[in-house]
């Protein structure tokens, strides 16, 4: 298992370091013991509680020790383990902090699409491997139940833990918390944690919890085994391929490095010599002209220059420094509005003191200014956790912006020459409602786009491409302000650019919903405009989906708390992703999750971004990144919101989520069952009692959604629900299905992705409902799931199905009543599979490639589906069910994609 670990780690971080590592230096891992290592960190700081930073996404499969993962999950027994886990620490005195992914970057998206295509294989082996054998694949074939990370984050909570959310890819954040709070170490599976120059790093994959044994792995050792110091690993990470820096870009140079390298050994792997002989140009070519020359005059960057120097920065933590960027600040100031420090007095020696930033709780370091002698700080913007340098000039005082390049997300400064007598440009927050200046190109001495406030409706002239001398305006999202835009004809992107005719980068002017402003300043006429290396990790000034701050701030706060699910990134953002579910691909009868919860999710984001309107007041759409089979994922989803209906009216965020006055809790509920298109069985749900009031609101909206879902199925959901509550975990354990069944194990996680939109829905409705009754070791377990569901399909009594048990009887028929009930007010009558005709089998049509792209008569594609063109306010009917006559699935499947 533990080779299975280390064979799924070692895509994460450095290309090929964990393989080198455990191969070519294996004296850099050494068994230690955290029961000792804490014990050290007493008597070393007394009064200190040792501290061990977890980077939870690592650990999932880890923790996840259950034999049986293909029918859904098997929670009670996965929490079962988490909790033995926590007191194993606990009880050696070591406090554990959990982090979870809470986005994933721009830079970072790429890899992302790529993981998710590999699984989406290895998905496809998995069902075939059922189908031929009827089993339960073997543990080389293993995947993660649907909906891990999301129920771990609660799970980790109920027991008293610390866990939270990242702003951004959590291992940033993890090395950042371990190096500022002199945490014992990082607890992982990822080589990039061998980057950073942070606390020490264990191995997961090795840990012995009886004993407490791991595997440190030491980079200061790496270091002495590479000939390079600590300050050389980002650089060698880079050369390599992380998981911004594609592994392609420079595999021409790591081959040339092999091709000189002179010490070649014929037992080491291929992959091993490669990173000794770039670590031996490194040590014995680059050093020599460190400090002397810039990377890109020694190193074939080329076009990738900004990214590179983006994956050099991403891993360089609050106050420190790379001896490979040449960095020449003379004051710094924030992303805020005010100016920290621009004071440049040569006689002025005050010390200033370190700031913090109130939502990122975290210190931010000292930075001196060469002319000055100042100390002065560093600070991070309000949506980041990143130190950013913004640089004055001594003799002006003026603050110059800089402005980034889109795809690299590379702040490059916008900087005048003292002969070019251009004006400058400056950027402004969209709140001061003020016009901002542009600047114009040095020697085309065209008008460069101007960015103004969204509020202040006034056309801004968009700069002339030189080339294509074509002009193109957009418009604002938020205002009736035309905003100027030019495309990228290479990149095809969709973000909004301009290109500066000099240093031909792209500078931003809008991003199509939310125009994403980068603010760093510089007007040190020493750096040059193409000089990319003055930039710290990525700051983004953001301008949010969401206007209102206190709202957006609340959102945060239960973000970086774990307490939500997607609600911070819909609000600011508008981009949200979920990975991997087992579905088949080959399947005709069952739709993707993606496709029969969207409907929920549509009218969730026209809760959340009730005040976020273009100039058509229509709400903006969504960027969905959703897996599910055929989707190639090079593009988000655009998914618009859907309007609902609720009962004396949508009420605001501000009364669901901060008016704490007793009746609003009723209104809270109506905008829940609203969300799920279920307002009219609202007396009906009352009335079942807890933890099945959220199930049945979710069994509802599924029988009404797909008209696939017959008796059978509804039984074998009610059924293990009831079940479960008399079981304990051993119990659960030693439940083995005869056999494992396709359709089931598709039904078992289409299931479990519905509690984690339950998770979303109830949080964006200021929760309603105890998030407890929908936790999954409370209402499903997958191995006790099938069992029924394959009872069920025999044609097994509804008593065998309760086990006998007369009590559970009664709750059944209550349970199946108000289900069958709320579907019939939606003209969806369930049957028993002996009443479908011949015809009823596969005529589901699965979603093909070019099916898959539209969500509620909003698409890319001007071809809507009768089922999904419900239009905003419209109840979902017979027509907006997942059900397709066969002639229309053959008509649509003849159709090019």
């Amino acid at each position: 298992r533990d080779r299975e670990i280390l064979s799924w780690s070692s895509v994460m971080g450095v290309r090929g370091l964990q393989g080198f590592v455990g191969s070519t230096c294996p004296h850099i891992c050494t068994v230690v013991n955290f029961k000792e290592l804490a014990e050290h960190h007493r008597s070393k700081y007394p009064g200190c509680t040792p501290t061990i930073v977890v980077d939870a996404m690592c650990c999932l499969r880890y923790w996840y020790t259950p034999e049986s993962w293909i029918c859904g999950g098997q929670w009670r027994e996965y929490f079962s383990a988490l909790r033995d886990f926590v007191k194993t620490f606990t009880a050696a005195g070591i406090k554990l902090i959990f982090f979870f992914d809470g986005m994933v970057e721009q830079d970072k998206r790429d890899e992302w699409v790529k993981r998710r295509l590999k699984n989406n294989r290895e998905i496809s082996r998995i069902f075939h491997y059922i189908k031929s054998h009827k089993e339960q694949p073997g543990r080389n074939m293993f995947f993660i139940p649907s909906g891990l990370a999301v129920f771990t984050r609660f799970a980790l909570k109920t027991l008293g833990q610390e866990t939270l959310c990242s702003l951004q890819e959590a291992d940033y954040e993890v090395a950042s918390y371990g190096l500022q709070h002199n945490c014992l170490g990082i607890l992982g599976e990822d080589t990039d944690y061998l980057i950073y120059d942070t606390c020490p790093y264990f191995s997961i994959s090795e840990l012995c919890l009886e004993s407490l044994d791991t595997v440190m792995l030491c980079r200061e050792k790496l270091c002495e085994s590479l000939g390079l110091c600590v300050a050389d690993l980002p650089l060698l990470a880079c050369l390599l391929g992380n998981d911004i820096i594609p592994e392609g870009m420079f595999e021409s140079f790591r081959y040339k490095c092999l091709s000189s390298y002179t010490s070649v050994k014929e037992n080491f792997d291929k992959k091993g010599n490669i990173i000794l002989a770039v670590s031996d140009h490194i040590s014995k070519v680059l050093h020599l002209y460190q400090g002397e020359k810039k990377l890109e005059e020694i190193l074939p960057l080329g076009p990738n220059k900004a990214l590179f120097y983006k994956g050099m920065a991403s891993y360089l933590l609050p106050g420190q420094k790379s001896p490979w960027f040449f960095q020449k600040p003379k004051g710094v100031i924030t992303l805020d509005k005010q100016v920290i420090s621009t004071s440049s007095d040569a006689k002025s020696r005050e010390e200033v003191p370190m700031c913090s930033d109130a939502e990122s709780r975290q210190e931010v370091p000292m930075c001196t200014g060469p002319e000055s002698r100042q100390e002065v700080p560093m600070c991070t913007g309000p949506e980041s956790r990143r130190e950013v340098p913004m640089y004055t000039d001594s003799e002006p005082r003026q603050e110059v912006p800089m402005c980034s390049d889109p795809e690299s997300r590379q702040e490059v400064p916008m900087c005048t020459g003292p002969e070019s007598r251009q004006e400058v440009p400056m950027c402004s927050h969209p709140e001061p409602r003020q016009e901002v200046p542009m600047c114009t190109g040095p020697e085309a001495r065209q008008e460069v786009p101007m960015y103004t406030g969204p509020e202040s409706r006034q056309e801004v002239l968009i700069w002339t491409d030189p080339e294509s001398r074509q002009e193109i305006m957009c418009t604002g999202h938020e205002s009736k302000q035309e905003v100027p835009i030019c495309t990228d004809p290479i990149s095809k992107q969709e973000d909004s650019m301009c290109t500066h005719p000099e240093i031909n980068q792209k500078l931003p002017v809008a991003t199509d919903f939310e125009f994403k402003l980068e603010a760093l300043m510089c007007t040190n006429p020493e750096v040059k405009q193409e000089d990319p290396t003055n930039v710290g990790p990525e700051v983004k000034q953001q301008v949010t989906m969401v206007s209102d701050t206190e709202i957006l701030k609340v959102a945060r706060t239960h973000h970086v708390q774990a307490e939500s699910y997607l609600v911070y990134n819909i609000m600011s953002s508008g981009e949200i992703e979920c990975s991997n579910t087992l579905e088949d691909e080959l399947d005709q009868a069952l739709p993707s999750q993606a496709f029969i919860y969207r409907p929920i999710r549509q009218r969730v984001y026209s809760l959340l971004l009730e005040d976020c309107q273009d100039v058509t007041s229509t709400c903006l759409a969504v960027k969905e990144w959703f897996v599910y089979p055929g989707n190639p994922l090079r593009h988000p989803d655009l998914v618009r919101p859907l309007q609902m209906t609720i009962p004396g009216g949508t009420p605001s965020l501000k009364i669901l989520w901060l008016n704490q006055e007793p009746e609003i809790q009723v209104r809270r509920l109506d905008t829940l069952l609203a969300c799920f298109n279920l307002s009219s069985s609202r007396e009906e749900l009352q009335a079942v009692e807890s933890p099945f009031q959220a199930l049945c609101c979710l069994l509802i909206y599924l029988f009404v959604q797909v008209d696939t879902l017959c008796l059978e199925d509804l039984h074998a959901f009610i059924a293990q629900a009831l079940c479960l509550q008399g079981k304990s975990t051993s119990q659960l354990v030693n439940l083995q299905p005869d056999y494992i069944n396709p359709r089931a194990v598709q039904l078992g996680s289409l299931l479990v992705r519905g509690l984690t939109t339950l998770v979303l829905v109830n949080s964006a409705c200021g929760f309603p409902w105890k998030t407890s009754d929908f936790m999954p070791w409370n209402v499903f377990d997958g191995k006790l799931f099938h069992q029924k569901y394959l009872q069920s399909e025999k044609g097994y009594a509804v008593e065998v199905l309760l086990e006998q048990n007369r009590s559970r009887l009664t709750k059944f028929h209550n349970l199946k009543a108000v289900v069958c009930k709320a579907c019939m007010k939606e003209n969806r009558r369930i049957t028993g599979r002996a009443h479908w005709g011949s015809h009823h089998a596969g005529r589901w049509g699965r979603q093909g490639s070019s099916y898959h792209r539209m969500g509620s008569g909003y698409s890319r594609s001007s071809q809507g589906q009768p089922w999904r063109d419900q239009g905003p306010g419209k109840k979902a009917s017979g027509h907006s069910r997942f059900s397709l006559d066969s002639a229309f699935c053959q008509a649509f499947h003849s159709m090019p994609s």
